[in-house]
């Protein structure tokens, strides 16, 4: 599976809702973290010194951090603080979490959807979540991790994260495999 990565995080959040939202845009926050000396510390630092130094929300400074790193080429999109590459997807499916988690844990119901992949379930929580070890047909392997959150309304909110893959071509094929995957799962799940 190859192709690009994705877009980086300040391609995601604008300038302006950045500053609206902390006080600064991308190149002022930038320019904070260049002071500071941002590039000679690991990401939990960067994360933790604009929380703490600046007042800056929790899923910001995870931003800011991020869109830092990918700027100063301390990493790629795709690619996590310890050099891991990652994807991840999410569906809202008209199903109960139980019906959904079977739909990742019974072999001949996933191979409706997920042709080909074999699932290994390390540990699970019945309808809430689990983590995998995956394999797809190609051999391409990685960690499956499950999340799924029931809705009033009965449906179930699936997301789920995809690690350990090869490199940032991996991480956009995946990206665009699991948002197709998971639109067959949602529409059997319908028909069920």
């Amino acid at each position: 599976m190859s192709g690009p990565a994705g877009r980086r995080i300040t391609e995601k959040v604008s300038a302006q809702s950045l500053r609206e939202a902390t006080g600064r845009d991308w190149e002022g926050w930038f320019a904070v973290l260049d002071a500071w000396g941002a590039t000679e510390h690991p990401h939990a630092e960067i994360a933790a010194h604009l929380r703490d130094e600046h007042d800056m929300d929790g899923w910001y400074a995870q931003s800011v951090s991020v869109g830092y790193e990918q700027e100063r080429g301390l990493r790629e999109v795709g690619q996590s603080s310890s050099g891991d590459w990652n994807t991840s997807g999410s569906r809202t499916v008209a199903a109960p979490p139980e019906r959904v988690m079977s739909a990742f844990t019974d072999a001949a119901l996933r191979e409706r959807w997920l042709p080909g992949v074999e699932l290994d379930v390390r540990t699970g929580r019945t309808g809430k979540s689990l983590s995998a070890r995956f394999r797809d047909a190609d051999g391409e392997a990685g960690r499956l991790t499950l999340w799924l959150t029931p809705l009033p309304d009965g449906r179930t909110r699936v997301g789920l994260g995809h690690e350990k893959l090869a490199n940032a071509g991996a991480v956009a094929a995946y990206k665009a495999f699991w948002k197709e995957r998971l639109g067959v799962l949602a529409a059997l799940l319908a028909e069920d």
